[in-house]
């Protein structure tokens, strides 16, 4: 993928598509490195599935025999020298305490490192295609950290959805408004 911010918005619908209640999508940057965090409660993988997410070729999907998302970020992190980590738990093996977390660290100065991207977009995007779903956006910088947490606007919106215009607008507003804070 061409930025971070799609392979941020591919991975997170897979959460979504587990049955997560919460996805956590986390960015943690340094002077040398970005490391993206995205974790959900979904219904997480069986071991095998985790020992095959890799391969481009394995795929749960029943519309098309190839899976590219998790391969292309693994291979995105790692060709910058960086690292690629996915733990999860299924409901099935735990039923108290399931869900998947996809770990990518990047070198920034690294040639093949690839753009963050317009994360904000990749944010307005998942929280409109999936209103009922709770996101936790969290990008911590050396100047600072931009934060979202869709539960805290729940409780202040009451029964209003979030993919209402004005609060889809709001958001990428409330986002943007906290980069521009930091100069970011």
């Amino acid at each position: 993928m061409k930025e971070i911010s799609l392979n941020i918005l591919d991975v997170a619908k897979n959460s979504v598509k587990a049955g997560a209640a919460l996805t956590t999508i986390t960015l943690n940057e340094t002077e040398e490195t970005l490391t993206l965090i995205i974790g959900d409660n979904g219904c997480g993988m069986s071991e095998e599935t985790v020992k095959n997410v890799c391969d481009p070729f394995y795929t749960t999907r029943t519309t098309r025999k190839v899976g590219l998302g998790i391969p292309l970020l693994k291979l995105s992190a790692e060709q910058t020298g960086g690292s690629f980590e996915i733990i999860s738990r299924s409901q099935e093996d735990f039923p108290d305490d399931h869900g998947t977390t996809v770990t990518a660290v990047f070198y920034k100065n690294h040639i093949d490192f690839t753009p963050l991207g317009d994360v904000v977009f990749s944010i307005v995007t998942l929280i409109q295609g999936d209103p009922d779903v709770d996101f936790l956006y969290t990008h911590n910088m050396p100047q600072g950290t931009v934060s979202l947490d869709t539960r805290e606007l729940r409780a202040q919106l009451g029964d209003i959805s979030l993919a209402e215009f004005e609060i889809i607008a709001w958001i990428s507003e409330y986002l943007k408004e906290q980069y521009a804070e930091l100069n970011a």
